[in-house]
């Protein structure tokens, strides 16, 4: 009898790692990602093994939630200090780059007066030799640029750093990702493949195409054990939605987070992708949802919870293009997210303010993206417009209203749009919360708290609606829902500010006949 075809089950989790640590862009690019581990991952370890009560204890309560602290029971430290002692070892070449970058950086800044900088290019430290260029703004300030796709071809960027942990839903948050690296465990499959691994886009396309258990054991390069493994994460049943594909009209679907499936029966673009795989709880849309071809990803920008790769590795195969924002180029704060999504085997688009890309009945327009990003000179972020089935877009993700005007300008040169989608994070996590790693220069605790990862308030929210021109609009849930605590660690309340915000802008809206909701779970939108 031939083999029958199995499909991966629906409650599959996946974590990419590095080094154990959870994937995301500022672990994988190479510049940001010897920055984060030589100056907080690896003394996070070393600060755990000292005292690793105080994170067990910090990691439970929930006002340090999101806190830098490694979740790890004591019983595990040993492995801890084996991991730590792996990565001293085993990435010398990346923590020695780490080390060069603020070396030359205090090189840059003490030498650099103004005037000719070739001399300085011989004292630069031998790491960055052929992959940084030295230059001046027009106000006379001294920069680094790093010469990025090279940096990939360097002793910087190692690809066998990169694993996959497998396992079963099991009802409970998973660690913070930021800081808690993934133990092997009894439960899980471990896969030592690079990302861009072929046999990871079979894995993954075995949710919509079946596949026979020796096939995809050979696709993975799999040993008897991990076949074994392997076999508790297959199921024969086909478990897709019998309405992911639609036959006429138009249709949105919110899958939570800022996530947004667009669709007609010719294309299907999404947004931001953070899909729930807990195929049992009910009020919110799974990857059995999503149709089995995806015609473009739209990335608005690069924060972890918006180029969220343990998603993103299980659409591979299925998508025609990501589109991602045009970074800075060779900015240490910057990484391009073109050079990080092709490294890791996905087709892409790289797109500037006002550039346009077809798609079948309609266009997608980049559109700029202000604030949000505790007011670092990072590029690598857009809104976007989306034209299909005779309606238009307005993706905001976290833009801010800082300058209202801007959007309408927007209007000015695209039109108003039927509906928008923002969000109001309006309250964010400081600076060094997200970027600590990559200051060569440390910065004060009030500068700091004054810099926030922040989007619109209500008053800003309004304006944008105002000069947009939109009478529709929704909220989305900012991480809310409990399926994305291991990655958000947030909390609110009604008595929060971001809330109170919220209610705020939703009753502005109903003063001022914008219809309006904030969303949470699942939402559709259908028109004929």
């Amino acid at each position: 009898m031939a083999e029958e075809g199995r499909f991966l089950r629906p409650n599959v989790i996946i974590e990419p790692l590095v080094d154990r640590f959870y994937a995301w862009a500022h672990t994988v690019a190479p510049i940001q990602a010897s920055m984060n581990l030589a100056f907080l991952q690896v003394p996070m370890l070393e600060s755990y093994l000292q005292a690793p009560k105080v994170h067990l204890e910090a990691s439970g309560n929930p006002a340090m939630r999101g806190g830098y602290f490694v979740n790890i029971e004591e019983d595990r430290v040993g492995e801890v200090k084996e991991l730590l002692a792996t990565i001293k070892r085993g990435r010398v070449d990346m923590l020695r780059f780490a080390e060069a970058i603020v070396a030359a950086d205090d090189l840059v800044r003490r030498e650099a007066n103004g005037v000719d900088l070739t001399p300085l290019y011989k004292k630069l430290p031998s790491e960055l030799a052929g992959l940084v260029e030295l230059a001046y703004d027009t106000g006379n300030q001294p920069s680094i640029r790093f010469i990025e796709p090279l940096v990939y071809k360097s002793a910087a960027y190692l690809e066998d750093r990169q694993s996959i942990q497998l396992s079963l839903e099991s009802g409970t948050e998973r660690p913070f990702i930021l800081s808690t690296p993934r133990l092997p465990s009894p439960g899980a499959l471990d896969l030592h493949l690079p990302f861009r691994h072929g046999g990871v886009e079979e894995l993954f396309r075995s949710r919509v195409r079946p596949i026979t258990q020796p096939a995809l054991r050979e696709a993975l390069e799999l040993n008897d054990a991990e076949a074994g493994q392997l076999a508790g994460l297959l199921t024969d049943r086909n478990t897709l939605s019998p309405d992911r594909h639609l036959d006429s009209g138009g249709r949105i679907r919110y899958f939570g987070h800022a996530c947004l499936l667009m669709q007609t029966p010719e294309v299907a673009v999404l947004t931001d992708p953070f899909i729930s795989a807990d195929y049992n709880s009910t009020g919110r849309f799974t990857y059995a949802d999503l149709p089995d071809h995806i015609d473009m990803v739209l990335i608005t920008h690069g924060h972890q919870d918006h180029i969220v790769l343990e998603t993103l590795l299980q659409l591979r195969g299925r998508v025609e293009a990501i589109v991602v924002p045009r970074s800075s180029r060779g900015s240490l704060c910057d990484p391009s997210l073109a050079l990080y999504m092709d490294h890791l085997g996905f087709p892409v688009i790289e797109v500037d303010d006002f550039d346009e890309v077809g798609i079948p009945g309609g266009r997608v327009t980049a559109t700029p993206f202000l604030g949000e990003h505790a007011d670092l000179d990072i590029r690598a972020k857009s809104t976007f417009l989306v034209e299909l089935g005779g309606r238009s877009v307005f993706v905001g993700a976290d833009s801010s209203g800082i300058e209202p005007r801007l959007y309408r300008r927007i209007r000015d040169h695209l039109g108003s749009p039927d509906l928008a989608f923002l969000g109001m994070e309006c309250d964010g996590a400081p600076l060094t919360w997200l970027y600590q790693a990559l200051l060569t220069r440390p910065v004060t605790r009030k500068m700091s708290n004054s810099r926030k990862l922040s989007g619109s308030n209500a008053d800003q929210a309004a304006r944008i609606v105002t000069e947009l021109g939109v009478t529709e609009v929704y909220v989305y849930a900012m991480g809310e829902e409990d399926w994305l605590g291991h990655v958000m660690a947030t909390h609110y309340t009604d008595d929060s500010y971001q809330r109170i915000q919220i209610e705020q802008f939703m009753t502005w809206c109903r003063d001022n006949s914008v219809k309006c909701g904030h969303l949470f779970g699942q939402h559709e939108w259908r028109w004929s």
